[in-house]
């Protein structure tokens, strides 16, 4: 209460900004006659005179005003679009690295060109994301002409460019439009080439998200995965499909839908056993059967068909829960996928490994400079701020909305409320209003659809199964007796025009049959009518077997309902119940913006090692870098680690070293017999550093013969480890991920011990690239200097096949001990579901092959790691 009355008095701080900007409109706009004095050419001139004071190092703040001035005439002779005052504070609030909150139909997509036109002036690039591939399309071809005639040229970035050969091209224009998962899955791809010329992205400068909350938020629980086969038992999903169809809901488990969670009892437990023919469900040996049957039981009770997936072609294809759009390519993790695949009676694929994953957080964080618009963004205001140290502005309208925003309609039951939908949607189609009805769910549009079949009602239904007429669907929503079915914000981007004969008629009306799980889904409903001052009417019709309702709902509203014992068809219209609904949606909202938060805590441990590791890949990917002092210092660490293997310590007398042991090992390791001479050594000093010695003499003597390849072989190999090495990593990272959870029972916080463990494994990663590196280098043969270039480039390419497929063989089966000293591998290699050798009983991946050695307390300043690699 005394923060709104000092908000009135004072002012809010988003008014303050908003006037602060109106200033530098004012000067903006007392420029406006001298521009369109100006000719084309001269215009031209004027703008390249501001170019030039950019690249001689002047603040591109202060070449603000004359820029968007310059930029406003451009697109006013070029487009024939002026901007208007308003849209010039959204272009300020972009350069200035924030959100503009801007509603539907003010323009958005030109708004950017004014952020655009000005940052990429810095020659570093710019690049402008959108949400689909048409959005791209549309928005490059549309602008392009502004940007030639200014000096720019345009790239576009899609999922149907093909080769990174026209990526390349692409990214080398100034201006580059593309989609989200383009831009991140190019970035995880450029950090597995083995070349700098391979790269297609050149640098992170400064980007533009529009509709940045869909991009941000709705997707942000969704990391971007490159993943390759696991190779786990296929026939297992669809045992544990025959196990959870036997298995009797509330008698053998229970459904949480609120937290999404099934919990199986005792008597579950027990038929379980007995399906599976094991002991013990929850034993190590049977983990993996139990991880399988709770999927299983996930995707037959939590996962809807035409909800949550559809089944088109034999394939289980996600739909987007936000946008009802198809997630083609996507698939669900650990199992779930293939847990559906099995449900729906489709071929089940192979479970999938992580070669390169990032959140969307992480790679947009990645850019110096991140802004972003949208219609909606004021109700996640808190999670940009927190995550993304994004402050959003709400930007004033050009025209006052016009539209009419009605209280809820509450029924009893779904069968109720759609009586009433439709007519309604009879009316106001009888008298020529065009209407368009948001639905939650494919599902329900269906529903719709049939129901106005039976009325003979013409209409069109918008949902993944009609992605591809997305734009043109939407385009004509506002025509006369249009009658639109789309699923949530479906055609989100495309602008719905009306003529004066709809406005007459009270504008576009806008039916939502369900409250979405978050408001400012609902805000973008219905921000499609009511463009720029537009009349227009939005209104909800819900009933109480909405799943809001049911799960999230407070008592409240049933109690009212009985209270007032409403009859069939009858309906209760209030403020308070609006209130009620939207107290709801809060509860919602603050549940998924903790699963965000989770995940993000999790991703940033990652985060910090992914970052490393492809720093040191840039480094080693960097012609003129000279690995010869790095592969000094590992050699050091290598024979270090051998002498420890060997059981040869500092502080051991001389005379009871393992000679014969210390010979076997290094021959084994480095492919070089030790003579009884080179053992004639006192001390555990001069013992190292004469193997030191022998390894650098035949190393040295082993690339006289390729002189001028050494640096390149070296180069590549250090690569080759440092993948497949990091590739394992990742892989014991989402195991360590998968069963963290379970530290919670034992009154241990989950996020701590996974941040040490992580550690752990992560100081484990620097040894290993260390000694593997110098290992695989030492066992290179090369043949002598005399035979032809063309067989000493193909003895090289072999032995680098070579090695990489024995670290891909050998990776996994590395024995690390129990106390954090290596010992001796044994003579034959472990399989991952084998015995492990310290005794403990359990499977080798599970014990001394999973958790590695405990290697001091972690650090915290995670700068450490990047010092170790």
């Amino acid at each position: 209460m005394i923060k709104r009355l000092v908000q009135s008095v004072l002012g809010t701080r988003n008014d303050k900004i908003i006037k602060k900007y109106s200033k530098r409109v004012a000067e903006i706009n007392a420029l406006e006659p001298k521009m369109q004095s100006l000719s084309d050419e001269e215009l031209q001139q004027e703008f390249a005179k501001l170019k030039q004071r950019a690249i001689d190092g002047e603040n591109l703040t202060s070449l603000l005003v004359p820029s968007f001035a310059i930029t406003r005439e451009s697109s006013r002779r070029i487009l024939n679009m002026r901007h208007f005052d308003v849209q010039l504070i959204g272009g300020m609030v972009l350069h200035d690295g924030r959100i503009a909150e801007m509603k539907t139909g003010e323009g958005k997509t030109l708004v950017a060109t004014l952020a655009v036109v000005l940052n990429a002036m810095s020659q570093k690039g710019v690049h402008v994301v959108t949400v689909n591939d048409y959005l791209a399309t549309r928005d490059a071809t549309e602008l392009k002409p502004l940007y030639e005639f200014l000096g720019y040229s345009v790239g576009i970035i899609t999922s149907n460019l093909q080769g990174d050969e026209y990526r390349i091209e692409q990214y080398k224009n100034p201006i580059v439009y593309g989609t989200n998962n383009e831009f991140g899955f190019d970035y995880l791809r450029d950090n597995m080439k083995y070349s700098l010329d391979d790269k297609v992205q050149n640098g992170h400068s400064f980007v533009i998200v529009d509709e940045v909350d869909s991009i941000l938020i709705d997707e942000a629980r969704t990391p971007l995965i490159i993943s390759g086969p696991a190779n786990r038992k296929l026939e297992n999903y669809k045992k544990a499909n025959e196990v959870a169809l036997l298995l009797v809901r509330e008698e053998d488990f229970s459904v949480d839908e609120k937290n999404r969670v099934i919990l199986l009892n005792e008597n579950g437990i027990k038929k379980a056993e007995e399906k599976f023919q094991v002991e013990n469900l929850y034993s190590i040996d049977n983990a993996i059967l139990s991880h399988h049957l709770d999927q299983a039981l996930k995707a037959n009770h939590l996962f809807l068909r035409d909800k949550d997936y559809v089944v088109q072609d034999g394939e289980v294809i996600i739909v987007d829960e936000f946008t009802g759009r198809l997630s083609i390519g996507r698939r669900f993790s650990e199992g779930l996928h293939q847990a559906l695949e099995a449900k729906e009676g489709v071929e089940v694929k192979e479970e999938s490994q992580t070669l390169a994953d990032i959140t969307f957080q992480n790679y947009f964080r990645l850019y110096n400079k991140l802004a972003g618009m949208t219609g909606t963004a004021q109700t996640e205001a808190t999670e940009f701020l927190q995550i993304y140290k994004l402050e959003v502005i709400s930007i004033p309208t050009n025209v006052p909305i016009q539209r009419k925003d009605l209280n809820d309609l509450v029924y009893g039951s779904e069968k109720d409320k759609f009586k009433a939908v439709i007519q309604k949607i009879k009316s106001l189609h009888k008298n020529g209003q065009p209407v368009l009805v948001g639905t939650a769910s494919i599902e329900k549009s269906e529903v719709l659809h049939s129901l106005l079949q039976k009325e003979r009602i013409p209409h069109t239904v918008l949902n993944a199964k009609q992605h591809a007429k997305e734009a043109e669907i939407i385009k004509n929503a506002g025509v006369k007796g249009a009658v639109t079915i789309a699923t949530n914000m479906a055609g989100r981007g495309v602008d719905i025009k009306i003529n004066d004969e709809i406005r007459a008629l009270g504008g576009l009306y806008i039916i939502g049959t369900e409250r979405h799980e978050s408001r400012r889904i609902d805000n973008q409903l219905r921000g499609r009518s009511g463009r720029q001052g537009d009349p227009g009417v939005s209104q909800f019709y819900l009933s109480l077997e909405d799943n809001l309702l049911r799960i999230f709902g407070s008592d409240r509203i049933k109690n009212i309902m009985q209270r007032l014992g409403l009859k069939e068809g009858e309906h209760i219209e209030s403020k308070m119940i609006t209130r009620s609904v939207e107290g709801a949606q809060k509860k919602v909202e603050t549940m998924h913006f903790e699963s965000r938060k989770h995940l993000l805590e999790y991703d940033d441990v990652a985060n910090e090692q992914r970052k490393a590791v492809y720093r040191l890949r840039n480094e080693l990917l960097t012609p003129d870098y000279d690995l010869s002092e790095r592969i000094i210092d590992n050699r050091l660490t290598s024979v270090e680690a051998l002498l420890q293997r060997c059981e040869i310590f500092e502080m051991g007398e001389a005379e009871s070293y393992d000679y014969e042991k210390l010979q076997a090992s290094f021959l084994e390791e480095y492919s070089i017999p030790l003579e009884s001479k080179d053992l004639q050594i006192q001390g555990f000093e001069e013992l190292k550093n004469s193997l030191v010695a022998i390894l650098q003499q035949h190393y040295e003597e082993k690339f006289s013969i390729a002189v001028d390849q050494r640096s390149e072989i070296e180069r590549i190999i250090y690569l080759q480890v440092l993948d497949g090495l990091w590739r394992e990593h990742l892989y014991l990272m989402d195991n360590l991920k998968t069963g963290i959870g379970l530290r919670g029972y034992n009154q241990k916080d989950p996020l701590v011990e996974y941040k040490k463990e992580s550690y752990n494994l992560f100081l484990e990663l620097i040894e290993n690239i260390k000694l593997e590196t110098i290992k695989t280098l030492h066992s290179l043969r090369l043949r002598h200097k005399e035979e032809s270039e063309e067989q000493i480039g193909e003895e090289i390419k072999e032995a680098i096949e070579r090695s990489v497929e024995q670290l891909e063989q050998g990776v996994s089966d590395a024995v690390r001990g129990s106390e954090g000293i290596a010992k001796a591998p044994p003579q034959k290699k472990i399989s991952r579901n084998d015995p492990c050798p310290c005794g403990s009983g359990k499977k080798y991946k599970n014990c001394c092959g999973l958790s590695g050695p405990k290697k001091g307390i972690l650090a915290q300043n995670m700068n450490l790691q990047e010092k170790e690699l």
